[in-house]
């Protein structure tokens, strides 16, 4: 069993916008990382998220880099159900996931996000955990086209 997942989805702006839009702090503070962004999504950085349906801020590790193309990064990996599942606790694990993004200009104007997300252990926590995070980069999928094609912040109360 290989835990890993892969979602899409297809952003009616340029490949360029859409790629500013998760690499910028601010913009990403808008309408995913409801309790802010700290840093920008560079090679080698090490940045700071903080949701408020999560408890606390916590480090990002940006591995690699590829304006308008890809950005990889790692984080602590999980092991449990998300904290907004009615008696889910998360417990951190001591290694981390990786995560690849991909932006791919389409011929009709659009942009093509992937993100994929791997590297749990083979255990029933880690599942649970792989189960919340392909939830929620679905959902930063979902924000990221309500803001860049409409302005609106989908997860604005959604969790608190």
């Amino acid at each position: 069993m290989d835990l890993k997942f892969r979602v899409a989805a297809r952003i009616a702006k340029p490949i360029h916008e859409v790629f500013e839009a998760v690499a910028d702090p601010a913009t990403l503070s808008h309408y995913f990382t409801t309790g802010g962004a700290k840093g920008r999504l560079e090679t080698g950085a090490t940045v700071e998220w903080d949701f408020h349906d999560f408890p606390g801020a916590f480090p990002v590790y940006v591995i690699e880099v590829v304006p308008d193309e890809k950005i990889i990064l790692e984080w602590q990996a999980n092991e449990g159900e998300a904290p907004n599942v009615e008696g889910g606790e998360l417990k951190d694990a001591d290694y981390r996931t990786r995560v690849t993004m991909t932006f791919k200009g389409l011929d009709d104007g659009r942009t093509l996000v992937e993100i994929a997300e791997e590297g749990w252990r083979e255990n029933q926590g880690a599942l649970g955990a792989s189960y919340g995070n392909c939830q929620g980069w679905s959902q930063m999928l979902c924000t990221l086209k309500a803001w860049l094609e409409h302005g609106i912040n989908l997860r604005d109360g959604m969790y608190v």
